[in-house]
């Protein structure tokens, strides 16, 4: 489906553009994050959370023992990336910006400004996301993974945005069907 490196063509030449994807896990169960992963051709998970386990019954397959037995299934590798993960001010941060527009955690559709701009300045631009880029996978691609199941809900765009930004990556954002998924967990 997805390629992990893309032909482009320039001035009658091809260069080949990397990418990276985005997922989280909300509203997937283990067998589609790892069907979404395989289809777009990912062989290196990067772990973006602070804290790596999940609550609730449902999601059990995505606390960091479990993903990580998964991924080993699916021959990808993981890597966790703590220096990427907001602390828990931040995540109180925004918290509290969810309570104002009477959201939850799980149904969020976009970060508050706020947490943005915390974010930004407080991890995100202290980050160093040269030796990251630097282990980036040759055959295939990275994904960003956090929770929330929409990319533009979570700090993984933010990070995802500076990759693109910063080093020309190509983001793909691995997002589950609307129309729900199976509970199997």
């Amino acid at each position: 489906m997805w390629q992990a490196l893309r032909n482009v063509r320039r001035r009658g030449s091809i260069a080949q553009v990397r990418r990276i994807a985005t997922i989280g896990v909300y509203e997937f169960d283990r067998v589609g994050f790892i069907q979404a992963l395989d289809a777009a051709g990912v062989t290196k998970l990067l772990d973006i959370r602070q804290r790596r386990g999940v609550r609730g019954a449902r999601y059990a397959w995505a606390n960091a023992n479990r993903l990580q037995a998964l991924l080993r299934e699916a021959r990808i590798q993981y890597e966790h990336h703590p220096e990427l993960a907001p602390d828990t001010e931040l995540r109180q941060l925004q918290y509290r910006a969810d309570a104002v527009e009477g959201v939850g955690k799980r149904s969020r559709l976009r970060l508050s400004p706020e947490y943005v701009r915390c974010y930004t300045e407080e991890i995100l631009d202290l980050a160093p996301l040269g030796p990251l880029v630097d282990r980036l996978p040759v055959h295939g691609i990275a994904a960003l993974m956090c929770v929330e199941a929409t990319a533009e809900a979570c700090h993984r765009s933010l990070v995802a945005a500076r990759l693109a930004q910063r080093y020309g990556l190509e983001v793909v954002h691995l997002e589950p069907d609307p129309g729900g998924v199976p509970d199997d967990c």
